[in-house]
């Protein structure tokens, strides 16, 4: 089996060689470096926009569909595409975008944002709908050249995305007729569907190779079952197959994936927060299942699952994936420091304050958790970029490429 590795490194010194702007700076060398900086930026700077306009003291144009669509097929995509950039180049051998051309194509993701705060509806939906199908020919093109068919349906899961996103852009045009979150929350289940693939290959490595004694037990015949349950359960949300059908879906996808975390020995992990932060943000995906469950039930809002589904397990895992592969791919050791323990632990309390938020039902107690989980959203975002420039805008300290 191929799988994303990291190697140790040997330490020397590394300098800027060459102005930002050249393609030889270290910032275009692999995919993760500017991808997983501009969405750190990024994820730290619209949360607070948004709170401030949807508590009427901020700019009045981001609403609702704004946030949404920014989060996912903003934020989200770029990590996403960073980190399959790099995890690519190990899994073949064979360069992904570097230099001019993933410089064009940060670029290109910058537009969209920009696109999506000042320009026309058609210009930014064509500004903003070019970048996925862009970003993923070349990863196509890496592994079909390679040979590395076994990764192929990650390109297959891009172009669904870049589906769910031109379908926002066209719902919100009025061109089709379903709501823009329906599209919004197709491309959550989605990305859903990679993590869960992703970290049922790394995770369990990860925690065999970083906390010694533990053997994560793994399954690859229940591994198929928990990921047919999972993608059967988002597809029954989304085409509202019959409430008892898609409950039974949700609870069952739900027990599968607890049981899997389970056997990987989650709870002997505490003690290395480069792991147990994978772990914990993993286990929000079942709970963000049973919350889809009680929703179809009408027992809570919807909103809950899916905040649980996207702060909790989404960003979790992108800010514990964009601390390791950071660390590694730049030549570092790891190991999780003050500021990435505390990157992890703001990130999970966000997590737990924007489910209160969305759970309670007293305007005050909601709005006093939005507040505490943008604090907690912006201030692990942002301790991220500035904890982590420095490694992503340099060369590796180990003097080899990437």
């Amino acid at each position: 089996m191929t799988h994303f590795t990291i190697s140790e490194p040997v330490q020397h010194s590394a300098k800027l060689a060459q102005k930002i702007w050249s393609p030889a700076h270290p910032l275009w060398q692999l995919g993760f470096r500017p991808f997983y900086l501009l969405a750190a930026i990024f994820a730290a700077l619209a949360i607070p926009l948004w709170i401030a306009s949807y508590l009427g003291a901020g700019w009045a144009a981001l609403g609702l569909n704004w946030h949404m669509h920014e989060m996912v097929f903003g934020m989200a995509i770029a990590v996403i595409i960073g980190f399959l950039y790099t995890a690519a180049k190990n899994w073949t051998g064979l360069w992904t975008p570097r230099g001019s051309t993933l410089a064009a194509l940060a670029a290109l993701w910058l537009a969209g944002r920009i696109a999506m705060l000042i320009a026309p509806a058609p210009l930014a939906a064509i500004i903003d709908g070019l970048f996925l199908p862009l970003a993923a020919w070349p990863l196509y093109r890496v592994l079909r050249e390679s040979g590395n068919t076994r990764n192929l349906f990650l390109v297959a899961l891009l172009g669904v995305l870049a589906c769910a996103n031109l379908a926002f852009h066209a719902a919100a045009a009025g061109w089709l007729p379903v709501a823009p979150m329906r599209a919004v929350q197709v491309g959550i289940l989605v990305i859903v569907v990679i993590e869960s693939v992703i970290g049922t290959r790394v995770i369990p490595m990860f925690t065999r190779n970083g906390a010694p004694g533990v053997v994560p037990v793994v399954n690859p015949q229940r591994d198929r079952v928990i990921l047919a349950l999972l993608v059967a359960a988002g597809l029954a949300w989304v085409v509202s197959l019959p409430v008892w059908l898609a409950v039974t879906l949700a609870l069952s996808a739900a027990l599968g994936l607890l049981m899997r975390l389970a056997a990987w020995q989650a709870h002997r992990t505490l003690s290395v927060p480069l792991l147990w932060i994978l772990h914990l943000s993993y286990a929000w995906i079942p709970v963000g299942f049973i919350l889809l469950a009680l929703s179809e039930l009408d027992l809570v809002p919807v909103s809950a699952a899916f905040h649980a589904l996207t702060v909790g397990s989404m960003a979790g895992l992108i800010l514990g994936m964009m601390t390791r592969t950071a660390l590694g791919h730049t030549g570092r050791k790891l190991i999780a420091g003050r500021a990435e323990v505390l990157i992890y632990l703001m990130i999970q309390f966000g997590a737990l304050t924007r489910l209160v938020a969305a759970l309670s039902t007293y305007p005050l107690l909601r709005e006093i958790m939005l507040i505490a989980a943008t604090v907690c959203w912006s201030g692990g975002f942002l301790l991220y970029a500035f904890t982590y420039w420095p490694y992503l805008l340099r060369a590796r300290v180990d003097g080899t490429e990437g």
